[in-house]
């Protein structure tokens, strides 16, 4: 099993779902986060003042499927997540020891 993590801009968060969803993964979690990289956050204003903005609002998917399964889940979503500007994001890809269903007790492939 391999765990996948993904940043991408929000925007592309409804069309990445679907994506994964008509490829056969089953279920993800997302989480609102903040970051940086090459990007390196932007200045704006606000009522007059120029602030910097050093974080900039990403989305964060993490999604755990087989490993057969894992390259097309990760070239799913870099295609799917692609603007071709900065800031489009990352993935990392991580091997999973073990998986367990809290509700039924199956584990591993069973469980995802």
């Amino acid at each position: 099993m391999k765990l996948i993590i993904a940043t991408i801009k929000p925007f592309k968060l409804e069309e990445v779902r679907e994506a994964l969803t008509e490829i056969g993964v089953r279920g993800m979690m997302v989480t609102e986060i903040k970051g940086f990289g090459s990007q390196s956050g932007h200045t704006e204003i606000y009522r007059g003042a120029e602030y910097a903005v050093n974080f900039v609002p990403k989305i964060k998917l993490e999604i755990v499927v087989s490993a057969a399964m894992a390259d097309q889940a990760v070239e799913t979503i870099t295609n799917t997540a692609r603007t071709g500007k900065i800031g489009d994001g990352k993935i990392f890809v991580l091997d999973v020891a073990q998986a367990v269903r809290v509700r039924t007790g199956e584990t591993n492939d069973d469980a995802i």
